[in-house]
């Protein structure tokens, strides 16, 4: 393969369908470490007597470290091994989130929030990546797809325990569901990394050591075209979506009066429309293809967004995020196929590169939104994130086809 992402003939190992499993795990972690402060924030805001947008630095904290970690790890998983980093990074994941559980205050959670952001890092882009080594073009979309069944799972799942803890029992409770999570799946990644064929465990072709190699890394990605319309695109999406998904079960807590439990739970259909995707991934991208799979994503999503702001009853927002999952998944999948080949001979430090754009574009997304809450009302929010979205989608779309 050369670096512009176009292809050649490369001979693909053999790798056992647990190695795939294992990925989807740390995913699932992950995550759960990801959403599960989304709905915390009303009992957050008053068990440390702070605003809601206060109380939000908990999840911007952990996308900035995410993000900015990316520059660190993706390179490090071309020099080292991928398989090797995602093994360590999933222990590390276990600490960091048992420090979430013990944290006695507020400074000490945002501090282990970012310690947590920082390692879960090392995890899904790497995957991404790993799955991009061993994995021809040919498949690699439907296989994304199903290996992000565990971080959409996650999601649910984190938003779900996240909501019924705030609610009824500790907050600091799904900290350590997490930790446990990540201890099991790191000690199975370590023992299974010693059966994988030696083809799996390769290293990049990367010769210098240390910030040089960082920055020489980096520098092949940004100067190909295609790579910055994908990396702009998803720092974008990930402002917008996540800056709209992160408030959703405040949203309907304050406005419509659910309880934070049954707004987690609402959430959750999120993650089921994502699942749908997942699933039936390989009929959606042969009846569609990139491009409209990118088209009909952003169209849903604005209509959902749309639903979510001006709804005024609370049943209408069920369809409304299980559509906005459905969308957002449509999209993102397409952005992450087209992350795996902007540059295949450093594909661990463009994919890196992907995933801290998206994770810094949501930590943008949510500081935004968390100070705008207090001052603009919902529904004007919800449509000018609706357009811009729509905007950012079709342009995206459009490149896809004049590339193609």
């Amino acid at each position: 393969m050369t670096e512009d992402g176009n292809l050649s003939v490369v001979q693909r190992p053999n790798v056992p369908r647990s190695a795939f499993i294992a990925l989807g795990l740390a995913a699932f972690g992950s995550g759960m470490s990801m959403r599960v402060a989304d709905p915390m924030l009303v009992r957050l805001s008053a068990d440390f007597s702070v605003g809601i947008g206060a109380a939000s630095a908990v999840i911007t904290v952990f996308s900035i470290a995410y993000g900015f970690a990316q520059l660190l790890f993706g390179p490090l998983g071309d020099r080292y091994g991928k398989y090797l980093v995602i093994s360590i990074g999933c222990l590390l994941c276990s600490l960091t989130s048992a420090l979430c559980a013990a944290s006695p205050g507020l400074i000490a959670l945002l501090v282990s929030r970012v310690l947590a952001g920082a390692s879960c890092a090392a995890l899904i882009p790497l995957s991404m990546a790993w799955i991009g080594d061993v994995v021809d073009y040919s498949e690699r979309q439907a296989v994304l797809a199903r290996f992000m069944i565990g971080l959409i799972l996650g999601n649910g799942v984190g938003v779900m325990v996240g909501g019924f803890c705030a609610d009824y029992l500790d907050w600091r409770f799904p900290f350590l569901l997490i930790a446990l999570t990540f201890l099991i799946t790191g000690i199975y990644l370590t023992r299974l990394r010693s059966t994988l064929p030696a083809q799996a465990l390769t290293r990049g072709e990367i010769h210098d050591s240390g910030i040089r190699s960082l920055l020489k890394s980096f520098r092949k990605v940004f100067a190909i075209d295609w790579a910055r319309m994908v990396l702009s695109s998803v720092f974008l999406e990930g402002a917008l979506v996540f800056g709209t998904l992160a408030f959703i079960p405040t949203i309907l807590h304050l406005r419509l009066d659910l309880s934070l439990a049954s707004a987690g739970s609402v959430v959750m259909l999120f993650g089921i429309g994502g699942l749908l995707f997942a699933i039936f991934s390989p009929i959606f991208v042969r009846r569609l293809g990139e491009h409209r799979l990118v088209r009909f994503g952003v169209c849903l999503m604005a209509l959902a967004m749309v639903t979510l702001g001006y709804s005024p009853v609370w049943w209408l927002s069920m369809p409304a995020c299980f559509f906005f999952g459905l969308g957002f998944y449509m999209m993102h999948n397409t952005l992450q196929i087209n992350a795996t080949q902007m540059a295949p001979e450093r594909r661990g430090a463009a994919v890196a590169a992907f995933a801290s754009f998206f994770f810094l574009g949501q930590s943008l997304g949510v500081g935004v939104t968390g100070f705008l809450l207090e001052k603009v009302d919902t529904t004007y929010l919800s449509l000018i994130f609706a357009l811009a979205l729509l905007g950012v989608g079709l342009r995206f779309a459009n490149a896809h086809v004049r590339r193609n």
